[in-house]
């Protein structure tokens, strides 16, 4: 999916409104002037086949506008939104339609279950919409339910269920329908804390299970941290910044937003990547122990990662073993490598770090998914990770 240039402006007379914003007026200054809201201005971005972005920002920022526009919910004043390379917004209303129930998927705040229809009836109803016989209804239906986990609750009544489990109804309801978009609108934030957290971390897994492709609405920083693979954070109806977690909160676009995440626990968020050091010098499983010795007095070092030709890490091998092995006269050094400190991905959060690091003199190695040597995280080089992402210094220090 593509958006280009999306606005939308509420109000009967929309075209003095455009106009003032396209000449940089703000959004309050219209709404004085013209007495029209700006609800979306200019918003143009991406959303990648099986990603989940989070739309986030306060409450008027523009962000449930915009999901709304997306499936034309509310009707675009200006701009594109591209599905498959076709531009909605020309759509009459029978192609409207089947676009609604083809490619979106919706799942919104307050659950919207119908209180007369059981479980298995309500998953059932966008296929119902859609003209899917009974049989093959009821067959994707239990599919679904079995996807948010709620097998054995297909004859029961939504008054039956915790709020929690409500929430699952209406989006096994959504991806019943096999959507390519899933968009859901500030889905979770009627429930509970506890509850809540529990279903954003059973999105993460079925997320990665089924690989959607899902645009999701938050007011909530953290929330949209946990969740996005990428974040739009929007102010006023514009969008102030789009990128990764790291992103936003390692480069700030704007000081609105270097005030907006300033509060946040960055050792929740960043990763070994963002804070570790590249590995200039290894020592390969063909090198002889001379070789190494050599390598690593060049660089001052007491030990060395071993890896293989195609940089898959194999362990580590340190300067007195190396030594030994030359006293001995051995040519190779597979007798001498050490597993070291447990390797980490990429990915892994900063927070999880401090124990390892604590408990081991040596460095922890950075590999990626294919087990290739990426680099490196030793305690000194955590600390001045997170010093220059500007982390509280309390939190270094409990470190």
């Amino acid at each position: 999916m593509a958006v280009r240039g999306l606005t939308k402006i509420f109000g009967d007379a929309p075209e003095e409104a455009l106009e003032l914003l396209r000449q940089g007026e703000t959004k309050q200054s219209i709404l004085e002037r013209t007495g029209q809201t700006v609800g979306v201005a200019d918003a143009s971005f991406d959303v990648y086949e099986g990603e989940i972005l989070v739309v986030m920002g306060l409450s008027g920022s523009g962000k449930s506008s915009l999901i709304r526009c997306l499936n034309r919910l509310n009707e675009p004043t200006s701009g594109e939104i591209l599905i498959d390379g076709q531009d909605i917004v020309g759509l009459g209303h029978r192609d409207l339609l089947e676009v609604r129930r083809r490619k979106f998927g919706m799942v919104f705040q307050h659950f919207a279950l119908f209180p007369h229809r059981t479980i298995q009836q309500n998953v059932e109803y966008g296929l119902e919409i859609q003209g899917v016989s009974p049989a093959e209804r009821a067959e994707k239906a239990q599919t679904a339910l079995s996807q948010v986990g709620l097998d054995g609750w297909a004859d029961a009544h939504p008054g039956q269920l915790s709020g929690g489990m409500q929430q699952r109804v209406g989006l096994a309801r959504a991806l019943a329908v096999e959507p390519d978009v899933l968009l859901m609108d500030e889905a979770f934030s009627a429930l509970d804390p506890l509850i809540r957290r529990d279903m954003q971390q059973e999105l993460i897994a079925l997320q990665s299970r089924m690989q959607k492709t899902i645009v999701f609405i938050t007011h909530d920083l953290d929330e949209a941290l946990f969740l996005g693979n990428r974040i739009v954070l929007m102010k006023d109806a514009r969008i102030e910044q789009i990128g990764t977690a790291e992103d936003i909160l390692s480069s700030p676009a704007t000081a609105y937003v270097e005030r907006f995440v300033a509060e946040v626990d960055k050792t929740k968020v960043l990763t070994a990547s963002a804070v570790m050091r590249r590995a200039r010098t290894v020592a390969f499983v063909s090198d002889g122990p001379r070789t190494v010795l050599r390598k690593m007095e060049d660089e001052d070092l007491s030990l060395l990662f071993v890896v293989e030709s195609n940089f898959r890490l194999r362990g580590v091998v340190r300067d007195d073993a190396a030594l030994k092995a030359v006293q001995r006269g051995e040519r190779g050094i597979q007798g001498i490598i050490e597993p070291g400190t447990e390797a980490v991905g990429l990915d892994t959060p900063v927070r999880e770090l401090f124990a390892p690091l604590s408990e081991s003199s040596m460095p922890a190695p950075v590999v990626d998914a294919e087990g290739r040597l990426k680099g490196m995280v030793l305690r000194a080089s955590l600390l001045q990770g997170l010093a220059e992402q500007g982390t509280a210094p309390e939190q270094e220090e409990a470190a």
